[in-house]
């Protein structure tokens, strides 16, 4: 058994590159026209209401039409349905004809009117309560019948039957039903008689401004960086995954899952934020690091802006992260969190092949599900501090990264490579287009765990002669406890830990023989490639 390519997976879930997005739009019914010219009114408002003659043809026949028809409606210019007849100081007030109540004074020109009735979005239909458009600019919208009205004039009443009113009222209702449900219902049926709600006002502009470093800010400039990728074998099947752009010649960083089922004779194309669809190829990929570079194969036309990459050994727990990528195909999604652990072994096999990738992870509780393999995990300063690959699901059995393992959803357990390790990797890869592993040529026991790393020779030598583990005197039947000041629980850990380092750094080793606890130096040799 190698210590580059077998283990069992340990429990991290990842299946991040397979999605498929949902769909749905409710359609919004449109309302019908029922309105009709009131008649003529007197100049004089009575000083109480006549007696009710008999009604009209266009009586109403619900409650809810007879609070449209009184002003009645929520967030209108009345007072809760009731008829209050107008003061007769005010020049705008107007009697209504013999048989019907008076109208209802016009709406204040406050800013509570103007939120509840004049606000962007009001819906399509309803009379207008509020003058001018928004904040009363000179590009607004005119009112509802006519020419922009200059802030604070008020509007003449529109001579409307109440047809016209309740028709409003219910496209209100329509429209909000299509957008959240029981809203549209509430507006059209609240009851008679009830005290009258005043909505707040819009709030001050300055605060819908985004300062530097707050998340929105970060997003805004990464998310163009940001690629959606899809990848597709010769025989159909594929996946959607992430990625980001690495360099202005076109290279894009990614997982080695994402692409892997693309390498041989498959399809890659890359999506922008923007739409743009580009053709793609890979470069080159690691599986047991789990990355991966891709190129645009026409990069003239994109907008290649490379994420700003960080120093991941610097980064502290509890630091703020924000993840981009497409979890479940949506693309552009961001999610925010904190690095909730550093140097998390993680080994995670690569669709249930039998292979396995290892990592000495950033763990982060910002949400991350599958399609949101290979793209960036960032910092506070919008920097890239690991690539993020995996999850822990609830129902745990190691799954790997592949769609054979499932489509489980985040518990707030994710896992990223550092980027620190990621850069080394790329630069091998678009150098040599291959991987080159750190090793100390020794077989190590990839299933027992709690008491270190077991050199075990069952099956193959244990110590290849000549090499560096050779040479520091290690021997079958040693039990490695640390590699410098990291605890060594297990094969996959040791791993993990070597593959963060260059061949030809020094690092000594912990370990136990006989009972004996033993020091050694070991200068690591180098592996290319994955097929050893």
């Amino acid at each position: 058994m190698s210590t580059e390519n077998e283990g069992a997976a340990r429990p991290a879930d990842a299946g991040l590159d397979k999605a498929a997005p949902s769909e749905g739009v409710m359609p919004q019914a449109p309302a019908t026209d029922r309105t009709a010219q009131l008649p003529a009114v007197p100049a004089e408002p009575p000083l109480a209401p006549p007696a009710p003659a008999a009604p009209e043809a266009t009586t109403p026949s619900r409650p809810d039409e007879a609070a449209a028809a009184t002003g009645g409606t929520e967030g209108a210019a009345g007072a809760g349905g009731q008829a209050v007849p107008p003061p007769a100081a005010d020049p705008y007030a107007q009697a209504a004809p013999t048989g019907q109540f008076p109208a209802a004074p016009p709406a204040p020109q406050d800013s509570a009117a103007f939120a509840a009735a004049g606000a962007p979005g009001a819906p399509a239909g309803a009379p207008a309560a509020a003058p001018g458009g928004w904040y009363g600019g000179a590009d607004a919208p005119p009112p509802y019948g006519g020419a922009p009205a200059p802030w604070g004039a008020p509007v003449p009443p529109k001579r409307k039957r109440s047809g016209g009113l309740v028709a409003a009222v219910v496209a209100a209702a329509l429209i909000a039903g299509g957008v959240g449900g029981g809203v549209g219902y509430w507006a059209a049926d609240k009851g008679v008689g009830e005290s009258s709600t005043t909505l707040s006002s819009s709030g001050d502009p300055k605060t819908e401004s985004r300062s530097p470093g707050s998340v929105a800010d970060i997003a805004s400039k990464a998310l163009p960086s940001v690629v959606t990728i899809e990848a597709q074998s010769s025989n159909g099947e594929g996946g959607t995954g992430t990625g980001f752009v690495y360099d202005k010649q076109g290279h894009i960083l990614t997982n080695n899952h994402v692409v892997a089922s693309a390498a041989d004779s498959g399809k890659l194309a890359v999506t922008f934020s923007d739409g743009k669809q580009y053709d793609a190829e890979v470069v080159g990929r690691a599986q047991g690091y789990d990355v991966a570079v891709i190129k645009l194969k026409d990069p003239s036309g994109a907008k290649l802006r490379p994420l700003p990459l960080g120093d991941s050994d610097r980064t502290a727990v509890g630091d703020a992260t924000v993840a981009i990528g497409a979890p479940f195909g949506l693309s552009g999604t961001v999610t925010t969190g904190i690095v909730s652990a550093k140097k998390r072994p993680v080994a995670s096999s690569d669709g249930g092949n039998g292979k396995a990738s290892y990592m000495s992870a950033l763990q982060t509780d910002a949400s991350i599900n599958p399609g949101n393999s290979g793209g960036p995990l960032l910092n506070a300063q919008g920097a890239v501090i690991g690539i993020n690959s995996a999850i822990q699901s609830a129902g745990g059995g190691g799954g790997g990264f592949g769609g054979g393992q499932g489509q489980a959803g985040s518990i707030g357990l994710g896992f990223a490579i550092p980027v620190n390790q990621a850069k080394n990797v790329a630069e091998q890869l678009i150098k040599y287009r291959t991987p080159v592993y750190p090793v100390i040529q020794a077989t190590v026991n990839m299933k027992d765990t709690g008491q270190g790393a077991k050199i075990d020779g069952s099956g193959s030598e244990a110590v290849t002669p000549g090499g560096p583990a050779d040479k520091a005197g290690l021997k079958a039947g040693d039990v490695i406890t640390k590699l410098d000041d990291t605890k060594i629980d297990s094969g996959p850990t040791l791993i993990s830990e070597i593959w963060t380092h260059r061949p030809g750094d020094k690092v000594t080793v912990t370990y136990t023989r006989d009972g004996k606890t033993t020091t050694a130096q070991i200068v690591l040799g180098e592996r290319r490639g994955d097929n050893s």
